[in-house]
């Protein structure tokens, strides 16, 4: 099993990074989260998880310890392999993912694009119990549940418009679209708040 990589960033793609390792160039797949993370031409440690199947050999990297182990616990899910357990690390926050599978809001993981509605309710299920939200660093008061989704929507569109990556458009809104906050109310919050 390859536990990590030590080495220099040559290359981002959208979905995958190559770390030159002593001269040998490694395709390691990797979530939009950990992409943020590593810059091109810096020596990085990535973590990685390797996959050895009939038709390949694949690679997925994680800048911490804690979005391998989530990555660990979605593909033990039914119908989860690591393809989409990366696609569900992209779609929202570690903090945000936690909190969603803890609290069941199934409605916030199947807009995650490729995860249908069975798949999210089979991740609450199989892993509520398994994963405790304050172990990701996160204050789960800072999640509430009353937020007006076509405001969210809005929200995320207009700050996607501004520059702002899908990612990160989707934590600011969502950070900021508690009590029913219309969009007007977190498109400012949530320009306050970006750091870009």
């Amino acid at each position: 099993m390859i536990s990590f990589l030590v080495g220099i960033i040559e290359e981002k793609n959208d979905t995958s990074v190559i770390v030159n390792v002593n001269g040998v160039g490694y395709e390691v797949n990797v979530s939009s989260n950990t992409l943020v993370t590593l810059p091109i031409g810096e020596m990085v440690k990535v973590l990685t998880y390797l996959v050895v199947r009939e038709d390949g050999i694949s690679l997925y990297g994680f800048s911490t310890h804690e979005e391998r182990e989530i990555f660990n616990k979605l593909i033990t899910v039914s119908g989860v392999g690591p393809k989409v357990a990366l696609q569900i690390l992209s779609g929202l926050s570690l903090s945000d993912l936690c909190i969603a599978i803890v609290k069941e809001d199934t409605k916030l993981l199947s807009k995650i694009k490729g995860l249908g509605k069975k798949t999210a309710e089979r991740i609450c299920l199989e892993l509520k119990d398994k994963i405790s939200p304050l172990s990701f660093g996160d204050n789960s008061d800072n999640y509430q549940d009353d937020y007006n989704e076509d405001a969210l929507q809005m929200a995320i569109d207009t700050l996607v418009s501004l520059g702002i990556n899908k990612n990160d458009a989707y934590m600011l809104a969502r950070a900021n679209a508690g009590n029913n906050a219309t969009a007007e109310e977190i498109i400012t919050k949530s320009i306050r708040g970006y750091q870009g």
